[in-house]
């Protein structure tokens, strides 16, 4: 019996003397004695007589030595691993070099132990075969546009596939994407052809806006200069229009002053020496030039076309105090040959 307890012992120091690489992360298992304590957030899992047993929870725990075996120590911490470079194909057949990182946790210590004989093995290339499944699905430029999308794939499916390892996929992030020299070279000149074309519609657009500006300006100019002539032009016309009024009213109150001194008293001898003076001072301005002109045949005879211009300003005087009715008013015209002056009008000039 002794022997065979010493053989069991020996068996399992055998065992504890290495690290154990079954789990995600590798962890020595530690060595039954009895009273054992288990840290926080992690998970011991115990076989009996090589069967599983229980699973240790953070804390005091108790075991029977050399029967109860601590096979497992699984972390429910939340871990990163690292995924390797790996070549994908896009949907445009573009060959791609990409590498990732993958955050996961144990949700079931059993299954993580029992499920999978090395879970960080299987897990790695579950992510790249996931990863050059989903970038075969989309071409290149949705690579870079879509990467958050890619990434919420990638995890789903890895969940899906991890579930009965009990490991749960938290998050996966594409690190690194490396293209080839040629795509690298392309894709910089389309950047920079995308980047004058912007640049040339940015040109263009300022100048469309400079040129609707300055045709605005034109415009405005026009519209302003045509407004100040239409008003320069009404203000000239309502002075003119001023101007005719005003000498219309100073010939009417002119004319009005002239009938009242006619009318006055001595006002038509006034106005018979006024005609003769200027008779005569028409005739000198002609003598003094030298124009031909046709002058009528008794232009020789002052006194009778002095006496002719009275004749009408008393005809005119005559219809002027006539009836308003014109059947009743009659108008003598003066013959072609000169009227003798009046006694009164000839007594009026010798007394001149």
């Amino acid at each position: 019996m002794a022997g065979v307890f010493s053989s069991v012992f020996a068996r399992n120091a055998s065992r504890n003397a290495f690290k154990f690489t079954a789990a995600v992360r590798t962890y020595k298992t530690p060595i039954n004695t009895g009273i054992l304590f288990v840290p926080e957030r992690q998970a011991w899992v115990v076989e009996r007589l090589g069967k599983f047993y229980q699973v240790l929870k953070p804390g005091l725990n108790f075991c029977i030595p050399l029967v109860d075996r601590i096979a497992y120590v699984q972390s429910l911490k939340e871990i990163a691993i690292d995924i390797p470079d790996q070549a994908a194909i896009t949907a445009d057949n573009v060959v791609l070099q990409l590498n990732g990182v993958l955050f996961l946790r144990v949700v079931d210590p059993y299954k993580a132990s029992y499920g999978v004989e090395d879970a960080e093995f299987a897990i790695t290339q579950l992510a790249q075969t996931t990863m050059r499944s989903e970038i075969g699905k989309i071409d290149l430029d949705n690579v870079f546009k879509e990467r958050e999308t890619l990434n919420h794939s990638i995890v789903q499916s890895i969940c899906k596939a991890a579930e009965p390892w009990g490991i749960e996929c938290m998050r996966y992030e594409i690190r690194d994407i490396h293209l080839p020299s040629k795509i690298k070279d392309a894709m910089q000149m389309q950047v920079e052809a995308d980047r004058k074309k912007r640049a040339a519609i940015l040109e263009s657009e300022g100048q469309r806006d400079a040129e609707i500006n300055r045709a605005e300006g034109i415009k405005r100019s026009q519209v302003l200069s045509s407004e100040g002539r239409r008003t320069e032009t009404v203000n000239h016309a309502a002075g003119e229009a001023e101007a005719i009024l005003r000498l219309a009213e100073s010939r009417a109150m002119a004319v009005r002053k002239l009938a009242d001194a006619i009318t006055s008293n001595r006002g038509e001898d006034a106005v018979q020496m006024a005609i003769a003076e200027r008779y005569i001072d028409a005739f000198a301005k002609l003598a003094k030039s030298s124009n031909t002109m046709l002058l009528p045949s008794q232009a020789g005879d002052i006194s009778s076309m002095v006496a002719q211009a009275l004749a009408i300003f008393q005809s005119m005087k005559r219809d002027a105090a006539a009836p308003s009715d014109p059947k009743l008013t009659t108008m003598s015209l003066p013959s072609s040959e000169p009227t003798p002056p009046t006694s009164t009008g000839t007594t009026n000039l010798e007394r001149k």
